[in-house]
């Protein structure tokens, strides 16, 4: 009977997500009846209404989606794998990684478009989750403890050079400056294409992982005497921490607070089950970033902010709330 009370949810949350979709097309410098969005979607006809639908407002809210699922879905991959309810994505040195890519790429090679960046994005995250993982890892697979504390001396040491190089290039500042506010603005189908495997093998992975997390939260012995093999599914876990994570930095810059937050109310509204976690998680994930993006437009319209900068003002204040709330956090 919880199961299946929990998979309304999910059902919920893709009603709730397809009416952001709608409100993500329609809502901007200007507004478009949600009729005529809908209308245009399915029967373009070279009318002003279908060109701002088509060519502006579809590929940043697809991206929207996108990025918030693949976080949101880390989130709860992280605080399931380390146990750590206030763990987020970037502590694996992902986001740090990433960032000191971008700012290498601008500074040493000239790299001014967003497409460049998504590829160097990609490129440091990877390597920087690697040598977390390296440090973190024994002989039973990533250690919950050892990658939290990895991460963040890698962290540490990546954002020290990231502001060496600012510091010393007032160029690679300005260039650096736009990327790293966080951002589904400007983002064309081309960005997406470019992070799409590797969202998809992140899900991929993350489902294969979801299975196990229950009996990971007993303890590697227990689980191993029910039959998981622990340390392959930690790495299969992080692995998709890290390609979801990375994706979505590499396509917006980094947004924070979406991967540490939503796994809470997820597990608010269906339990402890990872799998139906993660899932809501992802759904959860999608509709905040989507909402906080048109939030953002038209908050200082005509005028836009970025969403990475409407998550931190709308982010702050909810995770205190949900760190009072006890109930809602404990694992």
């Amino acid at each position: 009977l919880a199961g299946a009370a929990a998979s309304y949810e999910p059902l919920a949350l893709l009603a709730v997500l397809g009416a952001g979709v709608v409100l993500g097309l329609a809502v901007g410098s200007r507004t478009i009846p949600a009729g005529t969005v809908v209308d245009v979607l399915f029967h373009p006809d070279g009318s002003d209404a279908s060109t701002i639908v088509h060519d502006l407002r579809l590929p940043r809210t697809v991206l929207a989606v996108a990025v918030g699922v693949a976080l949101g879905v880390a989130g709860a991959l992280m605080q399931g794998h380390t146990r750590n309810p206030l763990a987020d994505p970037g502590l694996l040195g992902v986001e740090a990684g990433a960032a000191f890519a971008v700012v290498l790429g601008i500074h040493a090679l000239g790299v001014t478009r967003l497409t460049g960046y998504a590829w160097f994005s990609l490129a440091g995250a990877g390597l920087a989750a690697l040598a977390v993982l390296a440090i973190g890892s024994s002989r039973r697979g990533p250690d919950p403890v050892s990658l939290v504390l990895a991460g963040t001396a890698v962290s540490a040491l990546l954002f020290s050079l990231t502001q060496a190089i600012l510091l010393r290039d007032v160029d690679t500042l300005d260039d650096y400056r736009a990327w790293s506010v966080g951002s589904v603005a400007g983002r064309g189908w081309d960005v997406l294409w470019q992070v799409l495997p590797f969202l998809l093998v992140g899900l991929l992975l993350a489902a294969l992982s979801a299975s196990g997390l229950d009996l990971l939260q007993l303890g590697d012995d227990v689980a191993s005497a029910l039959g998981l093999h622990p340390a392959r599914h930690k790495v299969v876990g992080v692995a998709a921490v890290v390609l979801l994570t990375g994706a979505a930095t590499a396509a917006c810059g980094p947004i924070g607070f979406v991967g540490l937050v939503v796994p809470h109310v997820a597990r608010s509204l269906v339990g402890i089950d990872h799998r139906w976690v993660i899932a809501c998680s992802g759904l959860l994930g999608a509709l905040l970033v989507l909402l906080t993006d048109v939030l953002g437009r038209v908050l200082v319209r005509p005028a836009e902010l970025p969403v990475g900068i409407v998550m931190a003002l709308v982010g702050g204040p909810a995770f205190v709330l949900l760190v009072r709330r006890s109930r809602v956090i404990r694992l």
